[in-house]
Parts: structure tokens; sequence; C-alpha cells
């Protein structure tokens, strides 16, 4: 995938998000993230994408996390 088709799709995704309700986008992105892998049909490289996804995110009750 080009440098151009991530940002178009960074560009939708970002508009999509900002179309739903606060409540309502964690569910979506759930909802998203399922689409998506089911796309992929590959369990190891699933499991491996979900890891480096979380990383340089804080874990809940680390230090600097918000409550």
């Amino acid at each position: 995938m080009t440098q151009q088709e991530l940002e178009t799709i960074y560009e939708a995704l970002a508009k999509a998000i900002d179309a739903i309700e606060d409540g309502q986008r964690e569910l979506y992105l759930a909802k998203l993230a399922l689409a998506l892998v089911e796309t992929l049909d590959d369990l190891p490289r699933a499991m491996a994408v979900i890891e480096e996804c979380r990383t340089g995110l804080v874990e809940p009750g680390a230090a600097g996390s918000k409550k």
C-alpha cells in the first residue's frame, strides 16, 4: 500500500470517528478492528498486530495514565 493510500484511509477513518458520538467511538473501533482482522484471515499475524498496536500506549493504572 502506498503512502497516499494510507493517508486516504487515515482521513476516512478520522472523519468516520469524528461523526460518531463520544460514547460510541470505542465500539466502532472494536467493530472495525474485528472486520479488518477477519479479512486478514491469519490468527498469528492478527495476534501480533494486536500487540504491535499497544506499543507506546499507557496501561490503566500505570504512571501517567488518566482516570
